[in-house]
């Protein structure tokens, strides 16, 4: 057995856009839009119902179709972020990294040594894998949520730190963190998340967003290449366009 490749980690080496999709919560949801396309799914574990005992199905079921599974936590601790790994999700996500020291917390437990602390155990993406151990590091993808203004003026710092695949800025805390709840067109908070997207490419790293129909291409443009996207506006738009097209036929 082959180490799976991490299909969202591979197109961002090769400069590709990578688009993971959220709002899908059961395996046969996944196995349902498999075919679309997705290079992965988003398991919602700060904010939804994802819990370390459906991990298995969820991730095998992404394991399927070729899609990476990105599972954001609740917490920045070692062993939450590491036994999250080993339930066979392919990447972590981490909320409120504000500083160097939060960001190497991550890479410390999700990496294994000599560039981690995580804990020796062969993950499910491992059972029958030569050297597991040794390879588990190249495919292991590390998120961290830049969502607090304390993060945008420890940017600089927080980008600086090795083994952070994505460093993804996350609006609705940020605006709620500058005084503008729920206001994320402010133009104050659209500057500091703009000034963000563009030092963290400009560092030569790889930027995050939240993104929607009317705004990928404008991020695009800024140098951010991991997209999530929420699987509701989508299906609520394909229905109001059914629902209009049906209208339209009535004489």
């Amino acid at each position: 057995m082959e180490l799976r490749t991490n299909r969202a980690k591979q197109k961002l080496a090769n400069g590709e856009v990578v688009t993971i999709v959220s709002g899908i919560t059961h395996p046969d949801d996944i196995d349902a839009v498999g075919p679309v396309g997705f290079d992965g799914i988003w398991l919602e574990g700060e904010h939804g119902s994802t819990e370390a005992s459906e991990l298995g199905n969820l991730t095998r079921a992404c394991d399927l179709w070729g899609m990476t599974s990105v599972a954001r936590i609740n917490l920045n601790e070692q062993g939450l972020i590491y036994r999250t790994l080993d339930r066979g999700a392919q990447a972590i996500v981490v909320p409120h990294v504000n500083n160097a020291a939060e960001a190497q917390n991550v890479v410390d437990g999700g990496k294994f040594t000599p560039l981690g602390k995580r804990g020796m155990f062969t993950s499910r993406q491992g059972y029958d894998v030569d050297n597991y151990l040794h390879k588990a590091n190249e495919e292991t993808m590390l998120i961290v949520l830049i969502e607090d203004i304390v993060a945008w003026e420890n940017l600089d710092e927080i980008i600086a730190v090795d083994g952070i695949d994505v460093f993804f800025v996350a609006p609705s805390d940020f605006a709620a963190s500058m005084g503008h709840m729920g206001d994320l067109t402010h133009p104050d908070v659209v500057e500091k998340i703009t000034d963000a997207l563009t030092r963290i490419v400009a560092a030569g790293k790889h930027a995050g967003a939240l993104a929607t129909n009317e705004n990928v291409a404008a991020y695009v443009e800024l140098g951010v290449r991991f997209f999530m996207t929420g699987a509701g506006p989508w299906i609520a738009g394909g229905f109001n366009q059914f629902v209009a097209n049906a209208n339209s036929g009535k004489k």
